[in-house]
């Protein structure tokens, strides 16, 4: 008598539609559970009714990308790299679907999963916010449906990722304490500028700046992190209330959006001599701030391997059955108004 998928199933623990997916490759289950599968329906001798059948069409692929903050200014450069990643698989029948969050919602966050996943897509890239209730569903998403999971930009700990690609964020923030102290000779007052206190990107540069400058520069004062919320007018006014209050500032570090905000803060204060600062990112405006003046350094994550590498990782997985490493950090790139 003929072994069928149900009985299969039965013997595996799983359901029937998890079985057919294993058995037909369609995607969507760990591959784990796929070979284990595939490896009983053997010992069992199952015969695959299509076997003897001409090979269909190459199946087509699905692939979701979600967002953070799509507006800000470093989005530049991922969605850039995104783009290209769209086209370069394009070939292997492969489908980039991309839906953009503008601003740090866990429920618009949490409804772009929803519609990718009634989008019916086999992986996710995504820029996760640091929440239970996203942390909970990505993981449901791997364990109960196998859909791989990579994230990118932002590390959130807890998800049941197959791959996080981007910058090491704590390393850059010591890397900055390190230029701060060259900038400042050793010693001075430092104001950090932040955006969102709730940024798990943001709060480990702060950390790691932080950190190293309490350990190895004691002579360099942290006055204090404010919130910008990306906003340039915010970081013009921290600034300027932060230097009339507070005495020998002699560095800034705005670790997010909103530079355009320091040089309209120093023109406002009329400084002889601004204190030294350090951004983050590398687009055409903060280019122009390094050039004109109004910044000495610029650390930048490399966004546009953020964005083009994940999509790389899933086909990988879901093509070649490829296990990719736990990490992939982008360079730290260190940028002066010399080297653009």
């Amino acid at each position: 008598m003929a072994v069928t998928i149900q009985q299969i199933a039965d013997r595996a623990g799983v359901s029937r539609g998890t079985v057919d997916r294993a058995l037909n490759n369609r995607g969507r289950i760990k591959p784990e559970v796929a070979e284990k599968i595939r490896r009983l329906a053997e010992e069992m001798g199952y015969e695959h009714k299509e076997r003897s059948k001409p090979r269909k069409k190459q199946q087509t692929l699905k692939f979701g990308v979600v967002t953070q903050l799509a507006g800000a200014s470093f989005m530049i450069e991922i969605n850039r790299g995104i783009a290209a990643a769209a086209e370069e698989l394009k070939p292997l029948a492969i489908e980039i679907i991309v839906k953009e969050v503008y601003g740090i919602s866990e429920r618009d966050q949490l409804d772009a999963i929803d519609q990718l996943l009634e989008e019916g897509i086999d992986g996710l890239a995504i820029m996760p916010l640091d929440s239970e209730e996203i942390r909970e569903k990505l993981n449901r998403m791997t364990d109960d449906m196998g859909i791989p999971v990579v994230t990118f930009n932002s590390d959130v700990p807890g998800i049941k990722k197959k791959c996080f690609v981007g910058m090491d964020n704590r390393q850059s923030g010591k890397a900055a304490a390190g230029l701060m102290n060259v900038l400042t000779g050793g010693s001075g007052r430092v104001l950090i500028i932040t955006d969102h206190f709730s940024s798990v990107i943001n709060n480990a540069r702060v950390d790691g700046f932080v950190d190293e400058i309490k350990s190895e520069y004691p002579n360099i004062a942290i006055t204090g992190v404010q919130g910008s919320f990306n906003d340039a007018d915010e970081v013009e006014r921290i600034i300027v209330s932060t230097m009339m209050s507070i005495s020998g500032i002699n560095g800034i570090l705005v670790v997010s959006g909103g530079q355009a905000g320091i040089g309209r803060a120093f023109d406002s204060l009329g400084l002889d001599v601004r204190p030294k600062v350090i951004i983050y990112d590398k687009t055409a405006k903060n280019e122009r701030f390094l050039r004109d003046g109004a910044a000495d350094f610029l650390i930048d994550q490399n966004g546009f391997v953020q964005g083009n590498r994940p999509l790389h990782i899933l086909a990988d997985i879901l093509r070649k059955g490829q296990i990719p490493d736990e990490i992939e950090y982008t360079d730290i790139k260190i940028v002066t108004r010399y080297n653009l």
